[in-house]
């Protein structure tokens, strides 16, 4: 994900409701769970690890008794439970010589402090799960420590800076997938095949090599690890890959071919709400600017007409609806109207924007849109308003106008959605409703006609009015001396 690119909004829940999600998240209510166990009698390491000689006890007090852990994992999740109360400061070392413990401030945060305290707790837990999730098994590890007891990084081909900007970029494209679907953001899932490939094939190559796509199953079978060590701090919900379609390739555990048609059996991975949350916190920090739907709720028309240029249309309706909620319908109008005009390059989009903010207000803003009947930027788009909402007494557009409000509204949907589908039916759509459209519109006074009209050229199918587009291109450039 480039750090320049601009994000689309989140709607997050309330605190409130995200900080009852991350108490009950399985690490951090473990982790919680253990501190208020510990006593007079908890020993740790130097390191603030539990002695192993008490990890059976922890196990037990989180409820991995012999009959319901028969697979004996309690242990494990025991120690990694501890270490996230040891980071979040639920648990503090007394004496480092005896490795004794005492109850740490942070717990009486989790247990009665604000939703923001239980908030930033959880992201000191989420960080440390993810430092931890991004280091190789233990197995590995134990088998590169050298005879001096050092770690030797060469032997395990592990670059822990590498390792962990390889995570941060997968949950960063997976935020991303995630806030720009149309739909709810939290109900979307992203097959894992397709988030390993969002980091490992190149922009543009419709067929990966054989040597990617084996760098594809390699990153998929690390993330499927990495994932089911992520989600007991309530990142993602996670479905691993299916067992069934490992297999052996040189002693290494690869994904067999993808399955089209049950992908799923891939794995599939989805941003929790308190996710969102997560991700959205550490892209602000990290100094990418993630927005929040309502961000420009208290701002002028000017900055929501152009913040919302790039939104997807679901975000900037839900943007544009949280605007107009804070103020009185005329006056809303009014600003909006005010801030759409200009000959810049972003003013089509502005307008496309106001247009979109104006089909949500009432008929009590029909006299700031009758004030603008005669200026050449908004009248067209006032008389389109006053049609729809049944108001008398609308003078008919002219011919220039009619035109100019077409470019206008092309180069808008140009630039909110480039060779879009829905432009090329618009372009065929014009095109083939108006006779003579090409030998009227290279005319239009508009800063962006020679570029719609070189965009029409590359749209329609009909070659022979593709042409047609192109040469009213040229004679646009021509009449301006570009």
């Amino acid at each position: 994900m480039s750090d320049s690119s601009p994000l689309p909004p989140v709607r997050l829940r309330p605190a409130a409701e995200l900080a009852r999600d991350a108490l009950a998240t399985p690490l951090l209510s473990r982790a919680a769970r253990l501190a208020r166990w510990a006593d007079g009698t908890t020993r740790v390491g130097a390191g603030g690890e539990l002695i192993d000689e008490q990890l059976p006890a922890a196990a037990e007090e989180l409820g991995f008794t012999p009959a319901a852990d028969p697979d004996g994992d309690g242990p494990a999740h025991a120690a990694g439970a501890w270490r996230i109360a040891v980071d979040c400061g639920l648990v503090e070392i007394a004496d480092e010589e005896e490795g004794t413990v005492t109850t740490g401030d942070a717990l009486a945060s989790l247990t009665s402090g604000s939703p923001d305290d239980v908030l930033h707790l959880w992201l000191t837990a989420l960080e440390a799960t993810l430092a931890d999730a991004s280091v190789p098994d233990l197995e590995d590890l134990a088998g590169s420590v050298g005879e001096d007891g050092t770690l030797d990084l060469g032997s395990l081909d592990w670059d822990p800076e590498s390792e962990a900007d390889f995570l941060d970029g997968v949950l960063g494209n997976l935020y991303l997938m995630t806030v720009g679907e149309e739909g709810p953001a939290e109900e979307s899932a992203v097959p894992l095949p397709v988030l390993a490939a969002s980091m490992l094939v190149p922009e543009g190559m419709e067929q990966p090599s054989d040597e990617i796509l084996e760098e594809v199953s390699e990153a998929m079978v690390r993330l499927d690890e990495q994932f089911q060590l992520i989600e007991p701090i309530g990142l993602v919900e996670f479905q691993p890959v299916d067992e069934a379609l490992l297999v052996e390739d040189d002693g290494e555990e690869l994904p067999a071919q993808v399955d089209e048609s049950d992908i799923s059996r891939y794995g599939m991975v989805r941003l929790t709400p308190l996710g969102l949350y997560g991700m959205r916190t550490r892209l602000a920090e990290a100094g990418i600017a993630a927005p929040l739907v309502g961000d420009l709720a208290d701002k002028g028309a000017d900055a929501l007409l152009t913040g919302t240029s790039g939104y997807p249309q679901a975000a900037a309706q839900s943007e544009i609806e949280q605007w107009l909620g804070r103020r009185e319908t005329l006056g809303a109008a009014r600003e909006l109207l005010a801030a759409a005009r200009g000959g810049d390059e972003g003013a089509p989009l502005r307008r496309l924007r106001c247009q979109q903010a104006l089909s949500l207000v009432d008929a009590s803003a029909e006299p700031a849109l009758r004030e603008v009947l005669g200026d050449p930027e908004l009248g067209g788009l006032a008389r389109v308003w006053l049609a729809e909402h049944g108001a008398a007494d609308v003078p008919p557009p002219s011919e220039s106008m009619i035109f100019w409000l077409t470019v206008d509204t092309l180069a808008a949907q140009l630039d909110a959605e480039g060779n879009s589908p829905e432009l090329r039916a618009l372009v065929e759509g014009l095109a083939q409703q108006h006779s003579g459209f090409f030998d009227t519109v290279w005319r239009v006074d508009h800063p962006d006609t020679a570029k719609v009209l070189e965009a029409m050229g590359r749209l329609h199918p009909d070659k022979k009015v593709a042409k047609e587009a192109r040469k009213a291109a040229f004679k646009a450039r021509s009449q301006k001396g570009i």
